[in-house]
């Protein structure tokens, strides 16, 4: 499966109210912590992969991503998987040999929007950002154009962010 996704900086506040405006479901809202790590097989950083924890309330998601498929967005393979205890499943990991690489702390409302995901994500330590994305069975390059179009619908005007959170916090010298 392909996650077709762009990401841009916002001013969180406004983009709420032009999605409610455009008439946007609201599908709820979140906190979720990701925990990242690093493969003792290969560097992820180099190989453009991600695998992580979702903690979520009373779940967790098991997520690997493989490498980005274009120069412009964030889309790229995903594979997800439901788990009962993340907890456990961070502790089989290290034991292992993955490292932990480093949390991404997040309030997140999801919102629905000409069958695409808006995310609007208050980033510990990053501030304000919007994430389009859907899902594609082959081609995603179709529903990349209808992502790009969804943000100027919404008047996301922002330079498209490729880098994960966890990168953008790395950046800044925070694990």
């Amino acid at each position: 499966m392909i996650e077709v996704e762009v990401k841009v900086r916002a001013d969180l506040e406004k983009i709420e109210r032009k999605l409610l405006d455009t008439g946007a479901r609201f599908e709820g809202e979140f906190y979720e912590e990701d925990l990242y790590f690093d493969s003792p097989l290969r560097d992820f950083s180099l190989s453009d992969e991600a695998l992580r924890i979702r903690f979520q309330e009373k779940k967790g998601i098991f997520t690997y991503k493989g490498p980005k498929l274009d120069p412009i967005s964030k889309s790229r393979e995903e594979i997800e998987v439901e788990v009962c205890d993340p907890s456990k499943l961070r502790g089989i990991l290290l034991k292992l040999g993955f490292k932990e690489a480093g949390w991404v702390k997040k309030r997140r409302k999801k919102f629905e929007l000409d069958s695409f995901k808006v995310f609007l994500d208050e980033v510990e330590g990053l501030g304000g950002f919007v994430e389009i994305e859907t899902k594609a069975e082959g081609s995603y390059k179709e529903l990349l154009q209808k992502a790009l179009k969804l943000l100027e619908k919404l008047d996301l005007k922002g330079e498209l962010i490729r880098e994960s959170y966890l990168e953008l916090l790395l950046k800044k010298g925070r694990p």
